[in-house]
């Protein structure tokens, strides 16, 4: 029986083979439900916090099809990104009693999706991540909720970016920087707490000597954070638990302390690239994607509003491939972005383009070391960033079924160099060939290279409200 997940996209990877992915593969599946004449609803509630409810809605084929092992996997692979997309302790589900169980075995303790059902237990504070089947009329209703976030410029701030390979901080007087400065550091394999403090007070402080005072603090980081409190950042993935609980937790706010207890607001760092996005374009809505030590994604609705969603897409399929690269580090599941929009993406595809990484090297002076050799005129990186050129592509014609968007921003450091230019290039040609009706609506953005590397910083700048 033809496997409907496991299209052979036109645009191939050139290092990239058996790359399948998940924008053909549910175009197909639709395809196929609607043919059959068989289609049934398949709906997801997801249960975040405090009554709000993301409800999203599909076509699966019925109990007993054929096709039913390939509807459970397609269940399960959409469950997953709206999970990471939108985040959810409990999950309720309408739809074909076997999908229902299938859903409940895969997130579970020992289940093949433990690692996402513990995370989202520990977000969302819960004893357990739980799936629960429902009828029609015991199917929750939509509950979203959105807020205002940052375009604050008045006043003397500063931004602080924190990277996986690098630290940026910018100082911004009313909305004009006046300083900005990168700093390598390596937090993700520091297991002390002081040395991420101190780090954090060090660009701080670069930035505040352009400053004649502090008025407030804008932090973008990656990770997942609550009233400026640290709840899961992979950053601080080395920091021992009951450390991250005494240090980590609290350390914005205890940075702030340590300035004069000035105002500061705390932002995943793919929010406050959408926002970014959404001030310098003066348009929403935006999907803003930040590839550099890990895939940041953050989101600015029609109103320029975040929507609390996670937005964690390094942890959301894109390929669907039985060879896909696994996520061995965290999830260990395959096929997630993080393997396709991140300098991972550029370590794995080197050796394929005959390229050699010196294994003493960090991840992130790897990275650079491709981008030099492409500055150089080295032909041997071409395809690594036309291969990611392409997974963004179909990725995008992906996000577009779970996102509403108008503008796309793209920043990190794998876009630097020339390398952003040919990624932004080869997904425009998949976008406008694969999916048209998206290609002409879309718009996709590489700012400039000041921008790529600390746009994140200034318009991090601006997240406090300053209290009169």
């Amino acid at each position: 029986m033809e496997d409907l997940l496991q299209i052979q996209p036109k645009f191939k990877p050139p290092l990239d083979p058996v790359y399948r992915p998940v924008f053909l593969a549910h175009q197909r599946f639709a395809e196929a439900v609607k043919q059959s004449g068989k289609g049934v609803d398949l709906k997801f509630a997801l249960d975040r916090s405090s009554g709000n409810i993301s409800v999203f809605s599909t076509r699966t084929f019925p109990e007993g099809h054929p096709q039913s092992a390939a509807a459970q996997r397609h269940a399960e692979r959409v469950l997953k990104f709206l999970l990471w997309q939108r985040g959810g302790g409990k999950v309720f589900v309408q739809g074909p009693e076997s999908i229902v169980s299938y859903l409940k075995k895969a997130y579970t303790k020992g289940g093949e999706r433990a690692f996402d059902a513990d995370f989202m237990a520990n977000v969302y504070e819960r004893p357990s991540f739980e799936v629960e089947g429902v009828s029609e009329k015991d199917f929750p209703k939509s509950n979203e909720a959105s807020a205002p976030v940052g375009r604050h410029l008045e006043g003397c701030r500063i931004g602080f970016d924190a990277g996986g390979s690098d630290r940026k901080a910018a100082a911004v007087i009313d909305g004009k920087e006046v300083f900005s400065c990168e700093v390598v550091w390596e937090p993700k394999i520091n297991s002390d707490p002081q040395y991420h403090f101190d780090g954090v007070v060090d660009s701080i402080r670069r930035a505040a000597e352009h400053l004649p005072r502090i008025d407030a603090i804008g932090v973008s980081s990656a990770g997942i954070f609550i009233d400026n409190k640290t709840r899961v950042a992979s950053l601080f993935r080395k920091v021992p638990k009951d450390l991250f609980e005494k240090r980590i937790k609290n350390l914005y706010l205890d940075v702030a302390r340590k300035w004069g207890n000035v105002p500061i607001e705390v932002c995943n760092d793919g929010d406050v690239t959408a926002l970014a996005g959404a001030m310098s374009l003066n348009d929403q809505p935006v999907l803003g994607i930040a590839m550099g030590t890990s895939q940041a994604v953050g989101y600015v609705d029609e109103k320029g509003f975040i929507t609390g969603w996670l937005n964690e897409l390094a942890f959301a399929p894109v390929d669907y491939s039985d060879g896909a690269p696994m996520d061995a580090e965290w999830s260990g599941d395959k096929g997630t972005g993080v393997q396709f929009f991140s300098q991972d993406a550029v370590i794995r595809l080197a050796p394929k383009a005959g390229i050699e990484l010196d294994p003493k090297l960090s991840p992130g002076d790897k990275l650079k070391k491709v981008q030099e050799l492409l500055k150089s005129g080295d032909p041997r990186p071409l395809p690594i960033f036309e291969s990611i050129g392409v997974y963004l592509g179909y990725a995008l014609a992906q996000y577009a079924e779970f996102y509403k968007m108008n503008q796309v921003l793209i920043l990190g450091r794998v876009t630097s160099g020339e390398g952003g230019n040919i990624i932004l290039g080869k997904a425009k040609e998949v976008l406008k060939a694969e999916a048209p009706e998206l290609g002409g609506k879309i718009k996709v953005n590489l700012p400039d290279e000041a921008s790529r590397r600390v746009g994140q910083a200034i318009a991090a700048a601006s997240l406090p409200a300053i209290k009169k």
